[in-house]
C-alpha cells in the first residue's frame, strides 16, 4: 500500500483516480486548491505537503484564468515547483495530468502552459535530477461528472443535433476509467514511457460523439443542422468570456489543429487496448438522472436569467414605468397611505431591483430564491386585503405566484452545490 497525494484531486479526473486508487488499498489523500494551490504555494510549502508522500498525481487544471489562478501559474509554473518539491521530499513517483497538443510553442495558452511543463520534466531529466515522472496526455476525456461530457450530453439531448466544425476536426476521447486505471497501474510501479498519449481507439468528430452519447441516454435518433463556423465562433467566445466552461476560444483553435495519437503506448501501459467510448459507455448504462441532467442542463441558467429578469422589471415598473397612481390606489385597497404607502412602494421595488441584479449575477442563488420566496410569501399576504377581481381575474395576477414559486424551487435545486 501507498500514501498517495493528488493534487487537483476533487476535480473531475482527481474523484475518479482516488476512487480507483483506494479501492485498490492505497492510502489517498484528495487535495482541493484549498489543501495544495499551485499558483501561490512556493517550492518550500509545496514541499511540506508532499513529504512522507510515496507519489504525488498532478491532476490540476484550469480552462481559462480567473484571477491569479491563470493557466501558467497553474499548468507551468506551479506545476514545475511542485516537480522540484517532489525531488527535495525524496517522492517516489510524480503522475502529471497534461494534454493531447501540449507543447511550448503551442497555439493557444492553454496547450503552451501545459507544454511548459513538459519541457521542463524533460529538461531536468537530462541534468540528472532523480526524480522517477511519468506524463499523461489526455484527449478529450468521457465520464459522468466532467465538464465536456456534460456541455455533450446536453448537446446530445437536444431535439436537433448541432454539426460543428468540418469532417476533418476529429479528436480521440478515452473514457475516464481508462484513464484511472493507468494511474493506479503506473503508483502502482508499473512501467512505461515517459509520456503517453491518452486516446481512445477511433478518431470521431463532435458530432460523432453526441450521436454516440445520444444512443447512450436511449434517446431516439433525430436530424442535425450545420452550424456555422463564425456562428460557433462567437458561442466560443462567449462562453471563454462568462462561463467556466469547456466552450471558448482555446476549444476551438485546438479541435481545428486535431486531436489524434496513436494508441498503441496506452496499450502497452495498461496492459490491453483502451476501449471504445461505445463500449466503455455500456458498461455503465445511463440512468433517470442522466437523461434529466441533460435535458435540464441548457434549461438551468436560461430558468435563473429569467427569473432575475422578471424581478428586475418588476422593480423598475414600480418605481415609476407604470403610473405612480395607480401603484398607490392598489396600496391603499389593503390600507395603506401616506408616508407608509411610499415606503412599502419604494422599498419593495428596490427589494425586487437588487435581488433580480443579484441573481443575473449568479451571487449566492440558493440564497436570494430563498429571498425571493420570502418577498413572494409576504406580498401575497398583503394582497388578501385586495378586492376579489385581484384573484379571481381571468389572467390570475396572484394565482401566478403558485407557478412562479415552483419556478423558484426548482431554480434553487438546480443551482445548490
Amino acid at each position: 500500500m501507498s500514501r498517495i497525494l493528488i493534487v487537483g484531486g476533487t476535480g473531475f479526473i482527481g474523484r475518479h483516480i482516488a476512487g480507483r486508487l483506494a479501492a485498490a488499498g492505497h492510502s489517498i489523500m484528495a487535495a482541493g486548491r484549498h489543501e495544495v494551490d499551485l499558483a501561490r504555494d512556493d517550492e518550500a510549502r509545496l514541499g511540506v505537503k508532499v513529504a512522507g508522500f510515496d507519489v504525488v498525481v498532478n491532476c490540476a487544471g484550469l480552462v481559462r484564468d480567473v484571477g491569479a489562478n491563470t493557466m501558467d501559474a497553474v499548468h507551468g509554473e506551479g506545476a514545475m515547483r511542485l516537480f522540484s518539491a517532489c525531488i527535495d521530499a525524496g517522492v517516489r513517483r510524480l503522475i502529471h495530468i497534461s494534454a493531447l497538443g501540449a507543447a511550448p510553442q503551442g497555439e493557444t495558452d492553454y496547450q503552451r502552459s501545459k507544454g511548459a511543463s513538459e519541457a521542463f520534466f524533460t529538461d531536468a531529466d537530462s541534468h540528472g535530477e532523480r526524480l522517477d515522472w511519468r506524463v499523461l496526455r489526455p484527449s478529450v476525456v468521457v465520464g459522468r461528472g466532467g465538464a465536456s461530457t456534460s456541455w455533450l450530453l446536453a448537446t446530445a439531448a437536444l431535439p436537433i443535433l448541432p454539426r460543428i466544425g468540418r469532417d476533418d476536426w476529429l479528436f480521440q476521447p478515452v473514457h475516464v476509467d481508462d484513464l484511472a486505471q493507468l494511474v493506479a497501474r503506473l503508483a502502482e510501479g508499473g512501467d512505461s514511457s515517459r509520456m503517453i498519449d491518452v486516446v481512445g481507439p477511433e478518431p470521431m468528430t463532435a458530432y460523432e460523439l453526441t450521436r454516440i452519447l445520444r444512443a447512450w441516454l436511449r434517446l431516439p435518433p433525430t436530424g442535425s443542422v450545420r452550424i456555422p463556423d463564425r456562428l460557433f465562433e462567437i458561442a466560443t467566445e462567449m462562453g471563454g468570456r462568462f462561463t467556466n466552461g469547456p466552450l471558448n476560444p482555446d476549444v476551438m483553435k485546438m479541435l481545428a489543429g486535431g486531436n489524434v495519437s496513436d494508441p498503441r503506448a496506452l496499450t502497452a501501459a495498461l496492459g490491453r487496448p483502451p476501449r471504445s467510448i461505445r463500449a466503455a459507455l455500456a458498461e455503465e448504462p445511463a440512468s433517470d438522472a442522466d437523461r434529466m441532467g441533460a435535458r435540464l442542463f441548457f434549461l438551468k441558467p436560461l430558468l435563473r436569467w429569467s427569473l432575475a429578469l422578471l424581478w428586475i422589471m418588476t422593480g423598475l415598473l414600480s418605481f415609476g414605468l407604470y403610473p405612480i397612481e395607480k401603484s398607490y390606489e392598489l396600496l391603499a385597497a389593503i390600507g395603506l397611505s401616506g408616508a407608509v404607502a411610499a415606503m412599502a412602494l419604494y422599498g419593495g421595488a428596490a427589494l425586487d431591483l437588487i435581488l433580480g441584479l443579484l441573481l443575473l449575477r449568479r451571487f449566492r442563488p440558493v440564497l436570494i430564491g430563498w429571498l425571493q420566496l420570502a418577498s413572494m410569501a409576504a406580498f401575497t399576504l398583503l394582497a388578501i386585503g385586495l378586492p376579489g377581481d385581484y384573484w379571481l381575474h381571468p389572467f390570475a395576477p396572484i394565482l401566478k405566484n403558485l407557478p412562479i414559486a415552483a419556478a423558484i424551487l426548482v431554480m434553487i435545486a438546480l443551482e445548490a452545490d
